[in-house]
């Protein structure tokens, strides 16, 4: 027969099968069966047992109270979820045995995507819960971050999901039973039932959450998956953190069509929130233009970047914020000091909602509430005009009530704990101040009574003491034994004495142990009280807290700027992006001052669609073309740019092939990769599109690369549905005659200059092509030992001097430099096969015209095609 408190558990952990129990028993939280052999081996802890009745004992494994939020970050970090069951009662005699009972029931459940813990989290980004609907290619997208109150939701095309996932990097995702996640996320997933999904339940929940009548409020109404999702959201909450519920105050609904497109290659290769070389936290986008002094503004940041605006009027709006605060750096320095001392608001109000919170951190949102006054003067000024910041000021709200609430009933240090007292401030409660006073009396009474015992018993090192197994007692030492009274009643025996009581001790122990249990339990009561005050302005609070979160990012983006010398971009709806003296945000920080070599950019869907950029390795090609990248990029998002002046045509989506990655895992080599994202882009790009293409074909034989490249040149060239804006970076440097052929491919090159033998990269990007690679006097300045660069040297020259032994009809690959009649019979041999090679080669030109020599050209083309010229 199992104990009653074996029943009370088998019956929590029957509700909570999929999660660890963490059961409180007193001082500990203990877990129990395969829950205990589980925490044991995951957190390296002492296992061992427990009876549960007559010769049974169960497997057991426990930790300190005090001790939860670390081990539970360890349980989070490994996917795993944990149940924090909670002694909810006093002690209650159980009918059954006569034995006391304590009620426990789970108070919330911890997932990845439901923590509230601030040890727990990232500070400077957000822990995102997701749920997704699916229906054909449609996918309802919904998500949460309970720490801060963000929820969002969205229905969109199924293509675009993985950027969406990649861009959320949700730490939970939420399906319906059986659905597997989406191929390659890493993250935890849960499963609910599937009828849960359907869109009038989950209306039906969102509608009775928010208090409305209607969806239409929060542009959802039309959008059946993406109000299943939000359901979905919701109802998780509600199973495993229902407390979190009153943080959930909002719901956007938004578009992905109002945002630039960057997809996971896009986010890697521009390095825009993580190095691929560096260390973690250093060399990308995000860390050069971070100045945020708040986690609530670092969060804003980092969700600002990832999804670039399209909309010019939002743009210009923000572009504006920045312009206020980039005009004064005496507002930028007033605010900057006032917001480095201002706590997450957010993540504050989130533990005040789920009931989580300790008294200091209550204190933390009163000083940071405090703070918001001095901050709207700072912002404001001396009454002038603040313009482009009126709108920010009209939502910061001050909350002065609330921040007078706490100020009135906390300590401005409080105690960590209730039962050390010390949290609600005297004269807040006239019946705890009693109680406390009746404390204040115990503990004079006990002085005057240790001192009337020595004085009546003689004994001058008898003491009067206290603990929680025994309660109060008079302890005598052994040397002291004959002395003591016979109204003395022993407790305890020591090895070097004895504890008594009396029945006068008796009775005031009763007395001043009710009056402790009432005070504590008082004060608890109290401060839960104000805490629910607290929450219930949760929504001015966090309207407030996206205020200083905004405030923060436009402050942050103009110190960036006027430190490293940004300038405003003009963005327009024209098909032009023109860059004077663009640099690399993150490449010119790393470099000594002045020690960048700034280059223009000159674009347009008109003229200049292509720009064929060739120069040999290390002489700054691919960081040129990323740099255009990162230009446009900071411009949509609202920044000033790194330039002496830019004016960017919105860019819908930005694609990336660059550098060369086996994907191992899929079995995928490095130019099979290459060709996937290439066939991606040239399926998916826009005339509104920007392409950074580098080295494309490099991953296979010469020929058949440079047939790849030039073919995906004119692809994007001559399909209208296509013709994007391309940065082509390339060693071929058979593809600049493309420059002769197609109308709006213009060739640019990255200067070198060759002094003794040496080669000098000069990093400016010039008109025109490059005729040579360098690539022996690369591998020499990489440090190749000095007899491989010599025997290279030789190869190279006996291979240039075998070429230049051919007849000019023999060298089919050979850079002609006699004009377009060269330049065509070159590059119509990228579409011949082997067997025109021959007939192609001796074709007698001489005494053509350009367009006669193409003629031709192109009927053995379509010949090798198959088809009629």
């Amino acid at each position: 027969m199992t104990t009653p408190l074996r029943r009370q558990y088998l019956e929590i952990k029957r509700r909570f099968p999929q999660a660890i129990v963490f059961f409180r028993l007193g001082d500990f939280y203990e877990t129990f069966d395969q829950d205990a052999e589980l925490v044991s081996r995951e957190l390296e802890i002492v296992l061992t047992s427990r009876p549960i009745g007559k010769g049974q004992r169960v497997p057991l494994a426990g930790i300190p109270h005090h001790a939860l939020d670390g081990y539970l970050a360890k349980l989070i970090a490994k996917g795993h979820k944990v149940a924090i069951c909670e002694q909810v009662s006093e002690p209650a005699l159980s009918e059954a045995k006569g034995r006391t009972l304590m009620e426990r029931q789970v108070v919330r459940v911890v997932t990845p995507g439901t923590i509230v813990e601030g040890d727990l989290l990232d500070q400077r980004a957000n822990n995102y819960l997701a749920a997704l609907a699916l229906e054909d290619d449609r996918v309802g997208l919904a998500y949460v971050d309970v720490s801060t109150g963000e929820f969002a939701v969205a229905q969109i095309d199924a293509e675009l999901l993985p950027a969406e996932l990649d861009r959320l990097r949700p730490a939970e995702l939420v399906l319906p039973e059986g659905q597997d996640p989406p191929e390659g996320l890493q993250t935890a997933v849960s499963h609910l039932e599937t009828h849960r999904f359907q869109p009038e339940a989950a209306a039906e929940l969102l509608l009775a959450h928010f208090g409305a009548a209607s969806l239409d409020a929060f542009g959802c109404a039309d959008l059946p998956l993406a109000v299943a999702a939000a359901g979905v959201v919701l109802a998780y909450l509600q199973d495993n953190q229902q407390a979190i519920l009153p943080h959930i105050t909002r719901l956007s609904t938004y578009s992905t069509s109002a945002f630039m497109t960057l997809d996971s290659q896009t986010r890697r290769n521009l390095e825009l929130f993580a190095s691929i070389r560096h260390a973690p936290g250093t060399a990308s986008l995000l860390s050069t233009i971070d100045l945020t002094k708040t986690s609530m503004g670092a969060r804003l940041l980092r969700r600002w970047l990832g999804q670039p605006l399209l909309d010019i009027t939002h743009i210009n709006q923000r572009q504006g914020r920045v312009q206020f605060f980039f005009q004064s750096g005496v507002r930028r320095g007033q605010v900057s000091a006032l917001l480095a001392k201002m706590p997450d608001l957010e993540r504050l109000l989130g533990r005040i909602s789920a009931g989580v919170p300790s008294p200091r951190e209550v204190v933390s949102l009163r000083r940071g509430l405090t703070l918001v006054p001095a901050l709207r003067q700072a912002i404001a000024g001396d009454g002038g005009d603040v313009g482009e910041a009126r709108e920010l000021l009209a939502r910061l709200h001050p909350c002065q009530e609330t921040a007078a609430l706490i100020e009135q009933a906390i300590e401005d240090e409080p105690a960590t704990g209730f039962e050390e007292g010390g949290v609600i401030r005297a004269g807040f409660s006239p019946e705890l101040d009693s109680l406390r006073s009746v404390a204040r009396d115990a503990r004079q009474y006990l002085a005057d009574l240790e001192r009337r015992e020595r004085q009546q018993t003689g004994i001058k090192s008898l003491k009067v003491g206290y603990n929680k197994v025994f309660g109060y007692y008079i302890e005598v030492s052994k040397a002291n034994l004959r002395l003591v009274p016979a109204h003395y009643q022993r407790r305890q025996t020591l090895v070097g004495g004895e504890r008594f009581t009396t029945p006068e001790l008796k009775e005031r122990e009763f007395q001043i142990l009710h009056a402790r249990e009432r005070q504590e339990e008082l004060e608890a009561t109290l401060f839960r009280q104000v805490c629910a005050q607290v929450a219930a302005e949760g929504k001015r609070i966090l309207e407030a807290a996206a205020a200083i979160a905004e405030a923060d990012v436009f402050c942050a983006l103009a110190e960036v700027a006027a430190r490293h010398g940004y300038v405003r971009p003009e963005v327009t709806q024209d098909d032009e992006l023109v860059i004077r003296d663009g640099r690399h945000p993150v490449v010119e920080r790393m470099l000594s001052q002045g020690a960048f070599v700034p280059n223009d950019t000159h674009l347009s869907n008109q003229d200049a669609q292509i720009i064929v950029l060739t120069g040999p390795n290390m002489a700054g090609k691919s960081t040129y073309i990323r740099q255009v990248a990162l230009i446009v990029l900071l411009a949509q998002m609202g920044s000033f740019v790194p330039a002496a002046s830019a004016r960017i045509g919105i860019v819908d989506r930005i694609f990336t092939r660059v550098g060369a990655l086996d994907d191992i895992a899929a079995g995928q080599s490095t130019f099979l990769v290459e060709m996937l994202e290439t066939a991606s882009i040239l399926h998916n790009a826009t005339p509104r599109s920007l392409l950074l293409l580098d080295e494309i074909g490099r991953g296979t034989s010469t020929y058949d690369g440079m047939a790849i490249a030039r073919a995906v040149v004119e692809f994007i060239h001559h399909r209208p549905e296509v013709a994007a804006k391309t940065l082509f970076a390339t060693h071929y440097h058979e593809l600049i005659d493309l420059a002769a052929l197609l109308p709006r491919v213009k060739n640019c090159n990255v200067a070198v200059s060759e002094e003794e033998e040496r080669v000098v990269f000069l990093h400016r990007i010039l008109p025109g092509g490059a005729d040579k690679s360098y690539g022996v006097h690369v591998a020499q300045l990489a440090g190749l030992p000095r007899p491989v660069i010599q025997r290279a040297q030789e190869v190279l020259s006996e291979l240039e001097e075998r070429r230049d032994r051919l007849p000019r009809h023999g060298r089919p690959f050979d850079k002609l430099r006699a004009g377009p009649r060269e330049a065509a019979v070159q590059l119509s041999l990228l579409h011949t096969n082997h067997a025109l090679l021959e007939e192609l080669a001796s074709l007698d030109v001489d005494g053509l015209t350009p367009l006669q020599a193409l003629t031709k050209l192109y009927e053995l083309r379509e010949r090798a095609r198959g088809s009629t010229p």
